[in-house]
Order: structure tokens, then sequence, then C-alpha cells
């Protein structure tokens, strides 16, 4: 059995066997950052529960399996309309894919579109764009170091760029998907960087998918610059098999009047982990961070905010609800930091979670940290279970306990499905959780990225005026 130890030893044998394909591509200033990066990394080792951001998200077991690690993309060639079909109705994404921790193009590996937005391959972006590219590269990410960040940034060959040019909205909403398809245990370093210019705008959608059972560990740091008045949504839907692990690190760096909305839905997985760090770095910028997390068996859900209010005139709204069954665990620490400069922040955090079970565990940790002092903010947390008194009133009225359990969960994930502002992704995520709740969606046959595989529809209609 490989202990972490074990693991840790082998990826620094893999680093430098591997030196000549890892700095391939790279110009003098990447490779600096790779050294310090992994060098950092031998001294921070993989995150344990002796840290306090960690001390409920165990690693232990994760790190124990035997992982496969690649170098270079897989030499034959992938047909990935044949292994992705997202059909959610009426969805029109331009589609760009990360297979087995490499990007794969339809056409070239870098697009520019009529509108000047570039898509395509984060390793091909360097080489075409390194102006572009090293202006934020690891400017964000550095901010919060900790081991698998700096294996990211040591390991990582490729990822997703995405740059939309000043006063540009894109023309249509881009998907990013990552899949994960192969016999052995994957270990796969992901590294995306998205810039919005000035007045720019987005929608972006990040789907992360296996097709297998296999236990692969997802390790992907993502860097998102939005300059003065761009707008971003972005909405981050995680459906994996139960063996498997992610890790996803996201940075977002806000100038003045910036708009903000980042969604994260996690309906299946393993052991996820979503470390989502904002920075409101200019005036007027505003944020709104959402969640919902439906979790069973012995899955474990972390989610991990940071928002520092570093300028005055901000605001920041947060809303988690999770709901847990059997022996599932899940995890919330939300802290909002506002620096001494930063007076009239606006700043909201608020976490929800309903329990099934005696066994289901949630560790919830709301924190402020304020240093000015004309303020409006505040934080909440509450852990229960479904409210008998409402299950009551429900089954007076003729409905069966287990259909009153369904509604009651239903309305309690319907306050964060009704802000997807996109249509078809909002149904398809209303549907998707109705089949979470009654335990019909599984991973390997139906989920965002493989409708194609439902034989039949379900309808849960619910008049919400009889609750």
């Amino acid at each position: 059995m490989i202990t972490d130890t074990t693991l840790k030893s082998k990826i620094e044998d893999l680093f430098v066997k591997n030196k000549d394909k890892i700095f391939a591509n790279d110009p003098p200033q990447i490779m600096d950052i790779r050294q310090k990066s992994f060098d950092d990394f031998l001294k921070l080792d993989f995150p344990s529960t002796k840290l306090e951001t960690w001390k409920n998200t165990d690693l232990k077991k994760v790190l124990e399996r035997d992982y496969s690690f690649y170098f270079e993309p897989e030499k034959e060639d992938i047909d990935i309309d044949k292994i992705f079909q997202c059909e959610i109705p009426d969805f029109d994404t331009h589609i760009i894919s990360m297979y087995n921790g490499w990007y794969v193009y339809r056409d070239k590996p870098m697009l520019t579109l009529p509108n000047g937005t570039m898509v395509g391959s984060f390793a091909r972006a360097l080489k075409d764009h390194p102006d572009i590219v090293l202006k934020h590269y690891n400017k964000y990410a550095k901010e919060n170091i900790n081991g698998l960040n700096a294996l990211n940034t040591a390991y990582a060959q490729d990822g997703i760029f995405i740059y939309v040019p000043d006063g540009v909205e894109a023309y249509k909403t881009i998907q990013m998907v990552n899949v994960l398809n192969r016999e052995e245990n994957l270990f796969v370093q992901n590294r995306n960087l998205v810039i919005l210019g000035k007045n720019s705008k987005l929608t972006l959608v990040h789907c992360d998918d296996s097709h297998n059972h296999k236990s692969s560990f997802t390790n992907t740091v993502t860097e998102i610059f939005l300059d003065e008045g761009a707008n971003l949504d972005h909405y981050k839907l995680q459906n994996l098999n139960n063996n498997s692990s992610l890790v996803n690190s996201t940075f977002f760096h806000q100038e003045r009047d910036s708009n903000l909305t980042t969604f994260a839905v996690s309906l299946n997985g393993g052991l996820i982990r979503n470390d989502l760090r904002v920075k409101l770095n200019g005036q007027g910028s505003n944020t709104d961070i959402l969640g919902l997390y439906l979790v069973d068996n012995e899955q474990h859900v972390d989610n991990q905010v940071f928002v520092d209010h570093a300028q005055p005139h901000c605001t920041s709204n947060e809303l988690f609800k999770g709901i847990l069954d059997d022996h599932a665990t899940a995890v919330f620490n939300g802290h909002i930091l506002v620096r001494k400069d930063a007076q009239k922040t606006n700043a909201f955090q608020t976490n929800r979670n309903i329990l099934l079970t005696d066994k289901a565990t949630v560790h919830s940790k709301p924190f402020l940290e304020i240093y000015a002092d004309d303020v409006k903010c505040s934080h909440g947390a509450t852990v229960g279970q479904l409210d008998e008194d409402a299950l009551f009133y429900i089954k007076s009225r003729g409905i069966s306990q287990y259909n009153a359990s369904l509604l009651l969960m239903y309305a309690f994930a319907a306050e964060v499905i009704s802000k997807i502002t996109l249509q078809p992704l909002k149904d398809r995520i209303d549907d998707l959780v109705k089949k979470r709740l009654r335990g019909e969606l599984a991973v390997c046959d139906q989920c965002v990225l493989h409708c194609k595989n439902q034989e039949q529809e379900y309808e849960f209609d619910i008049d919400m005026s009889k609750i």
C-alpha cells in the first residue's frame, strides 16, 4: 500500500526524470516558477488535518492509492464528440474539452473568434500569446499557497485558456469540460486561466465528469481575472463517481465595478473540495457566491470560501445549502476579510444544512474578520432535520411521508436553483436535483454530460402555494 510519504517520493522522482517534458514549452519565467513551486511542494507536502482549513477533510486514504502520471497527451486521435455529448435542450454553448488532463480540440488548439475572443489550450496560449499569459499567470494563486496548489503549478502542463478583449461580450456561453476516462487511477493536474478585459462579459460553465469507476485524483487550479466593469457568470457542475477525488481551487481577482456570480453544484463524488478565493480589488465591485451540495453514502464535500474586501464600496453575498444522507459528511468554511480602508462594505454569508440521518455530519464555520468601522456584515449557519410540523402539514393534505419529505427537500434546494439565470441550465439542474433526491441519479448513466442515456422523464411538479 502506498502511503502519502511514498506518493510524495514518487512525485519527486517523476519530476526529476521527466523535467525535459514538463519544461518543454516553457519560457524562462515559467521554468523559474515551476522549480520554485516544486521546492515549495517538497516543503509543504500534501495538506493534512493538522492545518486549520483541512482539519475536517482527510486526504490520507486518497493518497494511499497508486496513481498513474502522464507527461504527454495520448497519441491516438480522440473524437471528443463521441465521448462527450451534452444534450441539455436548447443549451447552445461553445464546448472546449480536457481529456485525461490534456486539451482536446476539434479544429485547432487555439481559436480566435471574430470578436477577438480567444479560447483553447493553455499550453498553446503560452506559446502563441506569452505576453497575455505571463501578465496574469500565478499572480493570484500564489496568494494562498498550499502543497496541492504548489504541486499544480510545478506539474500542470495543460489546461484551458480564455481571453475576452475589452468591450466584448462573448457571443455564446463557453462550456469547459474535464473528462476522465482511463483504466488506471489517474492523477491529473489542470491549470486554467480566464481573462476578462474592461467592460467585457462572459458566461462560463465548468463541468467535471468521470466515465468509469476508477479512483482518479484531479487537482485543478483556475485563475480568473475581471478587469474594470467586467461581468462573469460562472457555473461549476460536479458529477463524479464515488471513487473520484476532486480538489478544485479557483482564484477570482476583481477590479473596479466588476460583477461576478459563481455557482457550485456538487451532485456526486467520493471527495470534493471547492476552494474559492475572491479578491475585491476595485471600488464598486460585487460578487455573489452560491453553492448547492447533495451527498449520500460516504461522500464528502468541502466548500472553502474566502472573500477579501480590499477596497471600499464593495458587496459580497454568499449562500450555500446542503442535504446530507447516510454517512455523508460536508464542510463549509466561510471567511470574509474586510480590510482597514474598505469602508462602506456590505458582506453577507449564509450556510444552511439538512441532515436526513443521525450518521450524517456537517462542519460549518462562518467567520468575519473586520478592520473597518463603516460596514454592514452578517453571517449565519444552521444545521437541522426536516421540519416535523411542515411534514405533518403536508401529510395532512393526503401526501405520503416519502413525497412530503421530497417536497420539503426540493423546496429547500430551490432557493439556490432559482438564482441560475441560464434557463436551459436551470431546467436541467432542477431536473437533476429532483432525480438526485429520489435516488434516481447515477453518475454513470444520468448526468449533465450524458443526458442521452435517460430513457424516461420523471414529472415532479411542485405547487409551492401548497407548501
